[in-house]
């Protein structure tokens, strides 16, 4: 009777110590790298476990909630929108985002991931709504940056740290697309008239810059070479008057000298003879008076002039003695 009241006592005691092992066995938490585990002890949080091995309470601690802590990347789907100009416009994008503190993420809101794309098309609707049409496409940094400020302070209640926003497309109506393609085009074609008449300008502005320049070398040569004229004319006369005055000189010298006259007269005489001989040609025809043609008259007459040049010089010396 003893024995068959033992034995499922022993039986029992051996599921009990089983469980109890295989509870204790099951409260050891083995958590990877970059790995949040919110614990609850009875239905209250009681600390956040971080990678490595960790041992729950048996019976009383529990595995809440668990978090991914790398960055992570979530499409944010198509959305219509409106821009400043009136003009419905398709946009879609990616956020990228991470979590912070796993304890905001569980217990801030009820599905984070949810609530952030949510958040992300309202304040990209917002963001596009302030601007025309041309500028969603110009200033897609500006817009990036914008939406990426109004999310990660929305979030950061939730423990969610966002990290970038990034727009993929924006889609525009065909009869849109069109007018933009012809605008472009417009826009094309007039910057390259534009481009064409200052081409165009410069070329005429560097030909007449070279014709001008060209005209003041030539002038400038101009001026030297008749500088250089005037120069050699003014040595030339120079050099003749000086052997000119030379010569006066020596003729006054000589005449002051004996037998002086005679030679004075002998050398007029001899010019006066080489003078006729160039005039005596074949074509020429000549009068002359009757005394010219005998040469004792024309000595004669030298020597008159002689005679009375010198009493002239003469007298003017004594005079102004």
């Amino acid at each position: 009777m003893e024995l068959w009241i033992l034995a499922p006592l022993n039986i029992l005691l051996v599921i009990v110590i089983g469980l109890f092992l295989i509870a204790v066995i099951r409260s050891i938490k083995i958590i990877p790298a970059q790995t949040g585990v919110v614990i609850e002890r009875l239905g209250k949080y009681v600390r956040t476990l971080g990678a490595g091995i960790h041992m729950l309470v048996p019976f009383i601690d529990r595995v809440r909630y668990r978090h991914n802590l790398k960055e992570q990347a979530i499409d944010v789907p198509t959305q219509p929108c409106f821009t400043y100009d009136n003009v419905r416009i398709e946009v879609d994008g990616v956020l990228y985002f991470k979590v912070m503190e796993p304890r905001k993420a569980s217990y801030g809101i009820r599905d984070y991931r949810y609530a952030t794309i949510q958040l992300a098309q309202t304040t990209m609707r917002s963001v596009i709504g302030k601007l025309e049409l041309d500028k969603t496409f110009e200033e897609r940094e500006s817009i990036n940056a914008s939406i990426l400020k109004s999310i990660d302070e929305a979030t950061d209640p939730w423990g969610v740290k966002i990290t970038r926003y990034e727009i993929q497309n924006i889609k525009v109506p065909d009869n849109i697309l069109t007018a933009m393609e012809t605008q472009m085009r417009a826009e094309r074609e007039k910057r390259a008239v534009i481009a064409r008449s200052y081409g165009e300008m410069e070329s005429r502005i560097n030909y007449s810059t070279g014709e001008k320049q060209e005209a003041i070398n030539r002038s400038e040569g101009e001026k030297e070479r008749r500088i250089n004229e005037a120069t050699g004319h003014a040595s030339e006369i120079r050099a003749l008057a000086k052997a000119g005055a030379m010569s006066i000189s020596r003729i006054a010298e000589a005449i002051s000298k004996d037998g002086g006259d005679e030679a004075l007269v002998m050398q007029i005489s001899e010019s006066y003879i080489q003078e006729l001989q160039k005039l005596a040609r074949n074509d020429t025809r000549l009068i002359l008076p009757m005394d010219l043609t005998n040469i004792n008259s024309v000595m004669e007459t030298v020597n008159r002039m002689v005679q009375r040049s010198k009493r002239l010089g003469t007298e003017d010396m004594d005079q102004h003695g």
